[in-house]
């Protein structure tokens, strides 16, 4: 398609997004319910047709040269695509974030006003790789009472537009109006520009990828965007931290995902258990093939360390490569993770609560945690069922992001016939 054509057929999903919209803003939390359910339903129903679609983008040239972490990001499994319509089921069964009293009072005057959650309307959501990605979003949105407009990767375009098809025509049996779950069908890159300067039609966009397309959406959005743009999550193993169950953590939170956002990228480890604390680690590392790359402190202690550079402790390898560096205590700790670090998710291992309680309120990050693995940042962790994303940003919504993040709120005034004097 050309570009006019393109944004001519971008300006009617918008249309009908916005009308979507305007009827489920106003749909009971029943209803809701019941055609989540149903689109659960469908999901299980269409696998067989979801997994060969997924094989049809893993065969694809576009696959061939991406990365084993971005692999792992497009592969469906039988369990993968079970994973998505429990998902739908579990956003259906919370409760409704819509409509929720947020405050009240009664002014002097008799005015009786109301702050009260309310959707936020169309939202786009521009992702790569992660076909999940088109049912989680759909079904928080639907909990939220927003409409969607999905742009997925075109590595992942026959997933996705499967995924999205089977969901719209689950949401359209069950009594929702057409355009609940649109996905742009083109891989043609000029839809991305014009989309995303469709202020009158999406009210937020939320970019879901690599930091390049992140930076590019925010260059380009003419609405507001939430997101993160990448995830350089830090550990701190204190001086009290209880080695053994220290390291297992660590292995967890760099080794069981290596290829998404919330695993460990930087390792800290206090000075004064190094010598005790480096080669039992390294011997760990080793068993699971994660590449070192340390301080002269860590590399004496670690032969087969390579020297980190300033570059390694900014850096999210997305892959078995850890960062590791030795600091004199938690308040160097804090200092590094917020100089070097992206806002995601850091923690503390340690036995000593002061320093806990130090670290958890001096961490400038959405999620901090203490004597637990990163890779709990996630909506489903969180009893979200699901997540829209993760944002760093400090306006609206920070951490993961579930139904509750997706509304908005408005203030209902009700009087008896006062005017302002």
């Amino acid at each position: 398609m050309n570009e006019e054509s393109v944004r001519s057929a971008l300006l009617l999903m918008g249309q009908k997004a916005r009308a979507a919209a305007a009827e489920l803003a106003v749909l009971d939390d029943a209803k809701k319910r019941d055609c989540l359910n149903q689109m659960a339903a469908a999901i299980r129903l269409a696998a067989p047709e979801i997994l060969a679609a997924n094989r049809e983008d893993l065969a694809g040239e576009k696959a061939a040269k991406l990365s084993s972490a971005m692999i792992d990001r497009l592969t469906l499994t039988e369990a993968r695509v079970e994973a998505m319509a429990k998902g739908l089921e579990t956003v259906g069964a919370q409760r409704d974030p819509v409509g929720r009293i947020l405050s009240e009072t009664t002014r002097p005057n008799g005015l009786k006003i109301q702050k009260i959650s309310v959707p936020f309307g169309v939202i786009g959501i521009i992702y790569e790789a992660r076909p999940n990605v088109t049912a989680d979003a759909s079904g928080i949105c639907l909990k939220a009472g927003n409409a969607v407009i999905l742009r997925g990767g075109s590595e992942a375009f026959h997933s996705n537009l499967k995924i999205a098809e089977v969901l719209n025509r689950a949401a359209m049996a069950c009594g929702l109006p057409d355009g609940v779950v649109q996905i742009l069908p083109w891989t043609d890159h000029a839809a991305v520009p014009i989309m995303l300067k469709m202020d009158r039609y999406i009210d937020l966009v939320i970019p879901r990828g690599g930091e390049r397309l992140i930076r590019a959406v925010v260059e380009a959005a003419t609405m507001p965007v939430l997101k993160h743009y990448k995830g350089v999550c830090h550990l701190f193993a204190d001086k009290t931290c209880k080695i053994d169950e220290a390291i297992k953590i660590i292995v967890n939170a760099k080794c069981q995902r290596p290829g998404v956002c919330n695993a460990l990228e930087t390792l800290l480890i206090h000075r004064d258990i190094l010598s005790e604390f480096a080669p039992r680690f390294a011997a760990a590392m080793r068993e699971n093939r994660v590449e070192l790359r340390g301080d002269a402190d860590f590399c004496r202690l670690v032969p087969e360390a390579k020297a980190a550079t300033e570059e390694d402790y900014y850096a999210e390898y997305l892959s078995l490569i850890l960062a590791v560096k030795t600091v004199g205590g938690v308040e160097d700790a804090v200092r590094h993770i917020n100089t070097y670090g992206s806002r995601h998710s850091d923690g503390i291992l340690s036995s000593t609560p002061e320093n806990i309680e130090y670290f958890l309120a001096r961490v400038d990050s959405s999620t901090c945690y203490a004597n637990a693995s990163t890779r709990f940042t996630d909506g489903g962790e969180f009893g979200m069922g699901a997540e829209i994303g993760i944002s760093t940003d400090k306006l609206h919504a920070r951490g993961p992001m579930g139904a509750d993040e997706l509304t908005t709120y408005k203030y209902l005034v009700r009087g008896e016939g006062q005017i302002r004097e």
